[in-house]
């Protein structure tokens, strides 16, 4: 019992020592965060940019410019910002020391040069009649349907996705190989997750269309993005028009269904959906 008494106390005092360190590095993070003052300019005119987005990388936190292009966003050292508007080239900021020490920032950001792709104009033989003209012309052959026991709608009318056998089936199976990606890197798992939760990052993303974000979260380019998507059996037509939330959305309902699936707690019969018991 006398034994025990000494490395008890050494316990306790271990134990005091370590939780005391960590209510400081956590007060000191806490300390560390200040507010970023900038103002968004052309980088030609001068002009003040409304409404540009201003994300925070780091803590997945974004806010938009007022009509002087000013904007105010907590941040601390290392965390990177993420600056867009539409129709200009975005720009990624790294926060250090001197750029907290109160001074207001002029970012000036260069207008994008975009190409027009050529358009090709079909006719569908319409007679001017609405009734008969509204049958004759095309309609999205994908419909969406809910299945039992997953959160993910499902678009049915296109093949069937792509069965990958063999010791190499994650280099090739997008969903598979993006599943265990983001097993590894469970902080970006988490990021996009508070991205479509919080009111002010679910209202950015809903605006934007350009997948940036998302694909620097993921590591991942544009090609791969849209594969991963259409392997999660959504059609060509969402992949283009959807809004970046849109597409969060799809990517995490995406990874918790096949989650359920390699886990085991959802069966893969229940992704074979009888199209007719459905309609």
């Amino acid at each position: 019992m006398q034994k025990l008494i000494p490395t008890l106390l050494a316990l306790f005092l271990c134990f005091s020592v370590v939780h005391g360190q960590t209510e400081t590095d956590i007060t000191r993070n806490q300390d560390s965060i200040k507010i970023l003052k900038g103002r968004i300019i052309d980088v030609n005119d001068k002009m003040p940019l409304q409404s540009a987005h201003i994300f925070n990388m780091n803590t997945a936190e974004g806010t938009i410019t007022n009509s002087n292009g000013d904007f105010e966003i907590p941040a601390q050292s290392n965390d990177t910002l993420h600056i867009s508007y539409i129709g200009y080239q975005s720009i990624k900021l790294k926060i250090t020391n001197d750029l907290l020490r109160g001074n207001e920032l002029e970012i000036a950001i260069h207008e994008k040069t975009v190409e027009i792709e050529e358009v090709t104009v079909k006719v569908h033989n319409l007679i001017g009649v609405l009734e008969i003209d509204a049958k004759n012309v095309p309609m999205d052959k994908f419909s969406r349907i809910h299945i039992e026991g997953l959160p993910q709608t499902y678009e049915i009318g296109r093949p069937k996705a792509r069965e990958y056998t063999g010791v190499g089936a994650a280099l090739f199976n997008p969903v598979d190989f993006w599943y265990t990606k983001f097993g590894k890197k469970p902080k970006e798992l988490k990021k996009l997750k508070k991205l479509k939760e919080q009111d002010n990052s679910r209202d950015m993303m809903e605006e934007k269309f350009s997948r940036e974000i998302l694909m620097d979260y993921m590591d991942m380019s544009r090609k791969e993005l849209d594969d991963l998507l259409k392997e999660c059996n959504y059609s060509d037509s969402f992949v283009k028009k959807a809004s970046d939330l849109q597409i969060i959305e799809a990517v995490l309902e995406c990874y918790e269904n096949y989650k359920a699936i390699k886990e085991g707690t959802v069966s893969k019969e229940k992704v074979r959906v009888n199209n007719e018991n459905k309609n």
